[in-house]
Order: C-alpha cells, then structure tokens, then sequence
C-alpha cells in the first residue's frame, strides 16, 4: 500500500520510521514472550520447591493409603496441624490429596472429604509423576471454599509417591498465595524487559547509524553521477555542435567541388576544345591547299583530323561529365529528373522514372548528391547490365528524401566487385554519409541490382 506521505521522504529518514516500527513491534513480541516465560518458570520453580516440601512432611503421614480407604481421624489432626503450623501455613492456604479416580481424601474444609469430581487434565498428569503448577482463577466445582476468600491463588499438584514402590498412589494439592510470587515475577520481567528494550535500542542506532553511513555514500556517489551525467550531456552537445559543422563542412565541400568541376569543365571547353576545334579548321585548309599544289598526302592529314576529332570528342564527353545542370532551388524530384533525362540522351535508352511527395526545395548540396547518385547508378547499370530495364524511384516529404535505383540484370557478387566499381560505389556513399544520410546496395547473382539512398532535406544552418 503506497503511502503518500512517505514519497515526500528520502530514503534514510523512511528506513528510520520503519526499522523503528519493526523494531518495536519485535521488541513488545518478544518482551510479552519473555514476560510469560518469566512468569511461568517463576511459579514452575517456587511451587516445585514448596511441592518437594510438602512432599517431604506429607507423604510419611499417609503412606497407608494404598492399604485403607480412608485417613483416619490421627492422619488428618496431624494433617490440620501441619498446615496451620508455620512457617508452612503463611505459605499453604488451602491443602487437599487426591485419590486416582477424584475423589478428595483431605481437605481442610471438612465438606469436601469423600465427594468425587472429574479428575481435571492437570491432576492427570500429577498422577503420571509431573508436578503442575498454574495460577488458578477458581471456577472450578471443587474449589468452593477458595472461591469465598480469594480471587485467585497458584495451584499445584504434586504426586505422592510409596517408599516401597516409588509408585504413584495419591496427589496433594495444595494452594498459594500469589503475592510474593507475582512481586518476583514482576521483578523478573522487568529486568526482562529492560534487556530486551536496550538491545532494541542498541540495534536501532547501530541500523541507523549504518543506513546513515550508506545513505550518505549513495549521495557522494549519487552527486558524482549528476557530475558525470553533466559531463556526458556536455561532451554530446559538443559532439553534435561538432557533427553539425561536419556535415556543413561536407555541404560546403560538396558545393565547392561542384564548383571546381565546373571551372575545369569551362577550361577544358574554352581552352583545349576550342584549339582543337581551330586545329581541325587549319587541317582543312592545309589540307586543301596541299592538294591543289600536289604536295603531301591527303592520306596522312586525314589521319591527322581523324585523330582530333576524336580528342575533341572525349574533351566534349569529359566536360558534360563533369558539369552537373543547375540544380538550385528545385524540388528533389526534379533534380532526379534532370539525371534520367540526361542518361537517356547520351545512352538511348529509356528509364521509367517515378516522383512522389513534397514539391519543396532541397538545399543544394542534397540536389548536387541525388544528380551525382542517379547519374551514377544508372551509368553502372548501363555498364554492367546492358540489355537491362531501368527505373528510378523518388519519394520526399518534408523532412527528408529517398532515392531507388533499381535495373533486372544479371546482379553481381558483392565479394568479387572491382576496385574500379568500388570505388564509384564508395564515392556515392561518402557522398550521401556526408549530408548525414544512408546508402546501401542490394545485389545477388541474377536477380539484379538494387541502390538506395536516403537524406534529409533540413541541414543545419548555412549548408544550404
């Protein structure tokens, strides 16, 4: 059962509170227990030394009634005489013996010699050779006479035994008064009490001192872990500080490589491409004007163009390669787009493409990485699954978008992959690692390829 008083309390002063009601509890059990003990080894040990006494005046004078009947008159006058004599008369108040079958052989109220009661169980077992002691409350029939002057008394049944035999053969009965013996006892149990109330005290302090102890080491420990905690959450923020500037750094790189590429691109177009595309025109006029005067060989300037030509041709191929359209400010999708509608030019082939979710603008960087990933895969689907169908597949929304693409070829084993296709394959996914996404390629042997990329379209502030 939940407390809610005790949730506003730590954890010592709760264990404080609740060892002291346990230990309280403990203590009254067993203090109630040693009480009771006490009380009956007290009148245990008083009435079996008063029995033994009694015993020893007692059964000289009626060793003869396993032979007669009954007392007779000088029996019980030496039996009156012996309890009224002290000091055995301040300590007996009333005195009986018993026969077997319960009937009262003496008494010193004269009425109840020869009447018969049912033996109780504790004169039983005084039959059986056990003295019985125990403080009587007098309600019993044949204590008529002790019920007139007393509220209680400590009743004890003490076996008479022959000095032949050793047998059993009556049981005195004698009463006392519970004065002294109460005034012992309660002296007795509250030294009992004053042993069991220190050691619970003692035990408390040493509990309390222990969880005291405890709990102030779990609070050391507790501080040092807020401490460390502290330490961890600032040392992740500085990681995440760290990783933005990371990924704007990759955003910036990517940027600038596109940027780079360009300016190559531009170079080789102006620079290289138009003193080729010159050179081919000087070829034609030389070409003529050495055929007009029959010098030279037609053959050798043909040869001669044929090659420029087909140096112009992979200036051309390298520069497109190299320039990526303009992709600023354009929906992912459309970006994608521009990739396929490029590959189908310079191939022939067609592509199904597919563009699902949010219209809005990526950052550049995300717009420059899904160009360069499909430009990419479909190459090297182009490359090593010719007769292969296509498709490219674009889902965005507005936190983040995902790239497929997919063809039927022949598939490969990613364990015997070139380092050639390694490397472009390396190159898409440090790409999309870059801008904080994920890339994987899924292939088997006849079951085609499979390239996936996913990134987020919200970078941190200034990567776009």
């Amino acid at each position: 059962m939940r407390i809610p008083i005790l949730d506003r309390l730590n954890f010592t002063t709760q264990f404080v509170v609740f060892s002291l009601v346990v230990l309280l509890m403990g203590m009254f059990t067993i203090g109630f227990w040693v009480q009771s003990v006490v009380e009956e080894s007290v009148i245990s040990h008083t009435a079996g030394v008063t029995a033994l006494y009694m015993d020893s005046v007692v059964s000289p004078l009626v060793q003869d009634l396993p032979d007669d009947v009954e007392l007779s008159a000088g029996q019980k006058a030496d039996l009156d005489r012996l309890i009224t004599r002290a000091p055995l008369g301040a300590e007996v108040v009333a005195f009986k013996i018993w026969s077997s079958d319960g009937e009262i052989l003496y008494s010193a109220n004269s009425d109840l010699i020869g009447r018969r009661f049912e033996p109780s169980d504790e004169l039983d077992r005084a039959f059986a050779g056990e003295v019985v002691s125990k403080v009587s409350d007098l309600t019993s029939a044949e204590n008529e006479y002790e019920q007139a002057n007393w509220e209680k008394l400590i009743e004890t049944y003490a076996p008479i035994r022959s000095d032949g035999s050793g047998s059993v053969f009556a049981v005195s009965e004698f009463y006392q008064l519970p004065d002294a013996l109460e005034a012992e006892s309660r002296s007795a149990q509250i030294r009992g009490w004053v042993i069991v109330g220190s050691g619970t005290i003692v035990m408390y302090i040493l509990l309390v001192g222990m969880v005291r102890r405890a709990s102030n080491t779990i609070r050391r420990q507790q501080a040092d872990l807020v401490t460390r905690v502290d330490d961890l959450r600032n040392a992740l923020d500085d990681n995440r500080s760290l990783q933005a500037r990371v990924n704007k750094a990759a955003a910036r790189t990517t940027t600038l490589n596109e940027q780079f590429l360009r300016r190559i691109s531009t170079d080789l177009h102006d620079g290289p491409a138009q003193d080729v595309a010159l050179a081919l025109l000087r070829i034609e006029e030389i070409a003529e004007v050495i055929e007009g005067n029959g010098q030279g060989s037609r053959h050798d300037v043909d040869r001669l163009r044929t090659t420029l030509e087909s140096a112009l041709t992979d200036i051309r191929a390298t520069t497109q390669g190299l320039r990526a359209p303009v992709v600023e400010n354009l929906p992912p999708c459309e970006a994608a787009r521009r990739a396929v509608t490029d590959f189908e030019r310079i191939s022939g082939e067609t592509v199904v493409a597919e563009c699902a979710g949010s219209s809005i603008s990526a950052p550049t960087p995300v717009n420059i990485t899904i160009y360069r990933v499909v430009q990419e895969s479909l190459r090297n689907s182009y490359k090593h699954a010719v007769a292969a169908a296509r498709g490219v597949r674009v889902t965005a929304s507005d936190t983040q978008v995902e790239i497929e693409v997919s063809d039927d070829g022949p598939g490969f084993d990613a364990g015997q992959v070139s380092k050639v296709a390694t490397l472009g394959l390396a190159g898409m996914r440090e790409r999309v690692e870059l801008l904080g996404g994920a890339f994987t390629v899924t292939s088997r042997l006849g079951e085609g390829t499979v390239v996936k990329a996913s990134l987020p379209l919200t970078l941190t502030s200034g990567d776009a």
